[in-house]
Order: C-alpha cells, then sequence, then structure tokens
C-alpha cells in the first residue's frame, strides 16, 4: 500500500507504474473518493460535535422547562438521523477508498525491465555447466520410480490431481535440503521460526497475497469451534509460503531502529490451488498443490540503499545453496509485467532441469519497500524519536520437492541411481547414492 499523499504528489509516476504492472486500478477515481471521504469525516465530526452540545444542553436545563427540554429532544433526534445518514455514507466511502488502496501498485526501481509479460525478463547471471550423459536421459518421474522412490499414480488416488507421495530415500532427500538451507540461514544471522499455516484474512491482505491471488489460496470450508461451540465465523487460510505469516508476527509493532534489520526465516508446509496453471505441468512434481518451503523475510529501515543491499545478501544465499549443491543456474531480474504488484525489485533463480532442457524457477527474491509494512502497521522508532514505516523484504531459500527435479535429474547416474550432492550426505547417514532398496 502506498501512502496517499505520496499518490496525490505523484500521481503521474503512479499512474506510470499501473500501466507498466497492467493493473486496473483508476487513480482520479481514488483521488475523488478521498476527497470525498475526508469532507464527509469533516462534517461527522461536526455533527457529533453538535450531538454532544444538544445532550450537554438537555442535562443543563431546569427540570421544569419542559417547553426548551421538549425542543431540545426534537433537534437531537434530528441530529441523530443526520449523523447515521453521514457515517452510513462515509463507510460506503471509505470502503471503496480502501478496497482501491489494497490494489494500488508499488512504483518499480529505475533499474527494472520494462516488459509485457515473462519473456521480457533479463538473464543477469549463469553459474554451472550442463550435465553430459553417455546414456538415454530419464526425467524425475522415471527416476523416481525406477528408484520406488516416488508415487505419483497412488498419490492423485489419495490426494487427487496434483496429488503425490515421496518414498524411502526422497523422503530422506527431502528433509535434508530443508535442513541444509535452515542451518545455513540460521549461520547467516537468519532466527529460525516454525510459524503457522492457518492464517487470518489480515494476514494475507497484509502481505498483499489478497485481494491479488486470492484464487490461488485454500480457505477452510470448517474453521472449526471455540471453546464456547461457537462456530468460528472468521475466513480461516491455509498460506501458500511462510512469509505471510512471518511479516504477520510483526504487524502492529513499533520496532527499534538499533535492532534493524530483523532477519527471520520460516519453515513450514505451503499450499496453491494452481488454479491459473490449467494445463502446464500436469503430471511430476514442478507444480504441486503443497510442498514445503525455507523462507526468509527481512524487516530494515526506511533506507533504498539498504534495502537493496539486503535483496543481493538473500539472492547470494540462495546462489550459494544451489553451488553447494552443485547444479547450474540462472538468474533473471523480473520485468515489470511480470513482478506484481507491491514489488520494487525482484530477481528469479531457475535452476537447470534437464528432461526439460530448460530452466525452472526455483527461487524468488523481492523488495517490496513500505507496501507490505504499511498494510500490516509494521513501523520503527527512529534514533531521532520518529516512527516511520520500515521496509520489507523476502526471498525463497528453498523449496521442495521441486528442487528435488534438479536434483535428481542432473545427479542421476547411467545405472539409474542419484548421486547425493556432498554437503547433504551427513543428513543421509553419509551414503553417496540413493538406489532402489533391495
Amino acid at each position: 500500500m502506498l501512502d496517499i499523499k505520496f499518490i496525490k504528489q505523484n500521481k503521474e509516476k503512479v499512474e506510470k507504474a499501473i500501466f507498466l504492472k497492467n493493473i486496473d486500478v483508476d487513480i482520479n477515481l481514488l483521488l475523488k473518493l478521498n476527497d470525498e471521504r475526508i469532507s464527509l469525516l469533516t462534517e461527522v465530526e461536526n455533527i457529533r460535535a453538535d450531538r454532544n452540545k444538544n445532550i450537554d444542553a438537555v442535562k443543563g436545563l431546569h427540570k421544569d422547562d419542559l417547553s426548551k427540554k421538549n425542543g431540545l429532544v426534537e433537534e437531537g433526534k434530528k441530529i441523530k438521523e443526520r449523523l447515521k445518514e453521514l457515517e452510513e455514507r462515509f463507510r460506503d466511502v471509505d470502503k471503496k477508498f480502501q478496497e482501491l488502496m489494497l490494489i494500488v501498485p508499488n512504483i518499480p526501481s529505475e533499474d527494472t525491465p520494462v516488459g509485457k509479460s515473462e519473456a521480457d525478463n533479463v538473464e543477469v547471471k549463469k553459474w554451472g555447466e550442463m550435465p553430459k550423459f553417455d546414456f538415454p536421459l530419464k526425467n524425475h518421474i522415471e527416476i523416481g520410480e525406477n528408484l520406488d522412490i516416488l508415487d505419483l499414480d497412488t498419490g492423485v488416488k489419495v490426494s487427487g490431481f496434483r496429488g503425490y507421495y515421496l518414498k524411502n530415500d526422497a523422503v530422506l532427500l527431502h528433509f535434508a535440503v530443508l535442513w541444509y538451507a535452515l542451518n545455513k540461514l540460521m549461520q547467516k544471522g537468519f532466527t529460525p521460526f516454525l510459524p503457522p499455516t492457518l492464517v487470518n484474512e489480515f494476514v494475507l491482505v497484509g502481505s498483499g497475497h489478497f485481494p491479488f491471488g486470492k484464487e490461488e489460496v485454500y480457505q477452510i470450508a470448517n474453521a472449526g469451534k471455540l471453546e464456547s461451540g461457537e462456530a468460528i465465523t472468521n475466513p480461516t487460510y491455509l498460506v501458500g509460503t511462510a512469509e505471510p505469516s512471518l511479516l504477520a508476527y510483526y504487524s502492529d509493532k513499533v520496532l527499534e531502529e538499533k535492532n534493524l534489520p530483523t532477519k527471520v526465516c520460516g519453515i513450514s508446509q505451503c499450499y496453491r490451488s494452481e488454479v491459473g496453471s490449467y494445463g502446464k505441468d500436469v503430471k511430476g512434481l514442478y507444480r504441486i498443490h503443497e510442498f514445503m518451503k525455507v523462507e526468509q523475510v527481512v524487516i530494515c529501515k526506511a533506507d533504498i540503499e539498504e534495502s537493496n543491499k539486503l535483496l543481493e545478501e538473500m539472492r547470494n544465499i540462495s546462489e550459494e545453496i544451489l553451488q553447494d549443491l552443485k547444479l547450474p543456474y540462472r538468474v533473471l531480474s523480473i520485468c515489470t509485467a511480470d513482478m506484481g504488484a507491491g514489488k520494487y525489485k525482484m530477481y528469479d533463480i531457475e535452476t537447470w532441469m534437464p528432461s526439460r532442457n530448460s530452466y525452472g524457477e526455483t527461487h524468488s527474491d523481492s523488495n517490496l519497500t513500505d507496501w507490505q509494512t504499511r498494510r500490516l502497521n509494521i513501523k520503527y522508532l527512529t534514533k531521532e524519536g520518529k516512527k516511520e514505516y520500515a521496509f520489507a523484504l523476502n526471498n525463497t531459500a528453498i523449496a521442495s520437492p521441486r528442487i528435488l527435479i534438479a536434483i535428481m535429474e542432473n545427479c542421476q547416474q547411467k545405472d539409474g541411481s542419484i548421486k547425493i550432492p556432498e554437503v547433504l550426505r551427513p543428513y543421509l547417514g553419509n551414503k553417496e547414492t540413493i538406489k532402489k532398496r533391495q
């Protein structure tokens, strides 16, 4: 969310961002609603003052002065009716105003590529050499089924479309890569969290996943009951990443500048409906409804230079993990139309997946400046004693089982086994390869 004062003072800049990000929002209507709500609020406050004067006047009358009292009571009724009418109008206008405010996009950085689709994302770095195979290449599905570590058919039977089972050593490999990433982040100064995956609506509004992308989020039909036995009526949702929960941990809090940046990471189950991906990656582990992820969130002071340094720092951690795993990858600078409404600057990292003969997205690194913190009311107290909205950033450290595609395919051996990346071996009993269990 942008500051309405900033929007008014930088109308052309905001309209340009709306155009570049292809967001459907009318700034002229927004500003009109803002003027109207301010005017109505002033009227409401004036009428409330008149009501209070009327009440005081009635209280100050002599009990026998019935004529004046009746007149004041009648006047009070009119004031009450007028106040009710104005308050309803204000609530209606304010609701429309707030709804529009939630979809006003952040201004992209000057070095963000301008583009109309993901085709305009710009490659800024490549690392690693693609493996060469002297045997017929298998995809991760064939590898997994041959080694009895992946079962998609039963997964679909039990869970439905995009369901899957990881089995045997795939389970260990899955947790190995997650634990490896979590340990690395703790070594880098990130505080670990096991955050909630069931959240209230304000959490997803605050992170910007609502109203954008609401169709991608699962809502719980039966949210449960209170201790009294009364049904819970507030909508409850399953998160698609730990980011909203980690951010909401600091909602309505005022942090100390001396304690910034605050660096946290969360390991959690994640759920996505993948509504917008009909017909894409319909089989395998690339696009699934539930997975696990280690997510980074940083809250820092309102300083563009510092936040961009932190953006690069988080990206470097993800790159370091991929380099440790010896997986080839590339880094993309995401263009204006593909970066999302709240992003100021964004990178994706794509890891080489041999069976696709291309890279597949495995990481996303974003600087959202104060776009989320305004929505969640996350502030910090400056050294001068002033309260400012903080900046927020997030990054995927690792997500599994998607990363297992790259590990299984890049590390496949001629005999059908998988060579385990050396850094993961301590998590698998120092085994060097995954072979089919006898």
